[in-house]
């Protein structure tokens, strides 16, 4: 694996590829890397000639600078990591090269950040979409991975591409979890061990939402999902929603959807998670 820090030189080294027939899959992360990253590079792997990770931290899309000074930041792990799924260039640039100049650029996804994320992470989505506008035009991929854990950003992205005609292929891979049910997040690194043990209240609340989803009305299950995450202190919900799954508009009734998301975001401790749930209510 061949590690690329300047965009010209990733650039060069994607032109050539193409040039020569290679198909490019493309896997952009923040680091911190975990299975659920392994997972997008093994499916890149199998799927693709060449595979890219990007690791870049991208201070545009953190509202909260204290939030982007504590992101994990593990290049070392990550590179070894890499070299075990078939990953075969890590593009990892840094700040200056990425933003050369301060980006005044502004996206707007309408109804679709107005929610959820958009809703109480202001900027964040504009963030992500520049970031990713920036990754895309140079690693030029035939198909990019993300994860489910990410629902919503993983909506705005599709409506990016939709929008600016990106020529690639948007693969969203289901979230992967630890054994108890928690998500697997980067942010998991920064949690203390009684704040890991509580994390796992989220997957549950999911849980319990799903089960009553065709037995109570919406109201209600909000209601009870917030009365089951007030254990303490520790844990401050911030949201839960049900939306529908494409749009992510909160539902006020399920009837009539094949369908629904399950979303839900709370601070443990100072860490702040999320995680979703995607519920077939025929089968269910």
């Amino acid at each position: 694996m061949e590690v690329i820090e300047q965009a010209s030189s990733m650039r060069a080294i994607v032109s050539a590829l193409r040039c020569g027939g290679k198909r490019v899959g493309f896997v952009p992360t923040m680091g911190a890397l975990h299975e659920g990253h392994l997972q997008l590079l093994r499916a890149s792997a199998r799927e693709n000639d060449v595979t890219i990770c990007s690791v870049f931290v991208n201070p545009t899309q953190f509202n909260n600078s204290s939030d982007y000074n504590l992101y994990p930041r593990t290049l070392e792990q990550d590179i070894s990591l890499l070299q075990t799924v078939g990953c075969d260039y890590l593009f990892a640039p840094n700040a200056e090269d990425i933003y050369p100049q301060q980006s005044l650029l502004q996206f707007s996804f309408g109804e679709l950040e107005a929610v959820m994320e958009g809703a109480h992470r202001p900027g964040h989505f504009n963030g992500v979409a520049t970031i990713v506008s920036k990754l895309f035009h140079i690693v030029q991929p035939h198909k990019a991975y993300f994860g489910q854990k990410d629902l919503q950003q993983v909506a705005i992205v599709r409506q990016l591409v939709q929008a600016l005609s990106f020529n690639l292929e948007l693969v969203c891979h289901p979230t992967v979890r630890e054994a108890d049910g928690l998500a697997m997040s980067s942010r998991n690194k920064r949690l203390t061990t009684p704040q890991r043990q509580l994390a796992t209240q989220l997957y549950k609340a999911l849980q319990l939402a799903k089960r009553d989803l065709q037995q109570k009305p919406v109201a209600v299950i909000k209601s009870e999902v917030a009365h089951f995450l007030h254990h303490t202190d520790e844990l401050e919900l911030e949201y839960f929603e049900i939306v529908d799954p494409i749009t992510l508009q909160p539902l006020r009734d399920v009837a009539g959807y094949k369908e629904v998301a399950l979303c839900v975001a709370a601070f443990v401790g100072e860490v702040r998670l999320i995680d979703n749930m995607l519920v077939n209510l025929i089968e269910a």
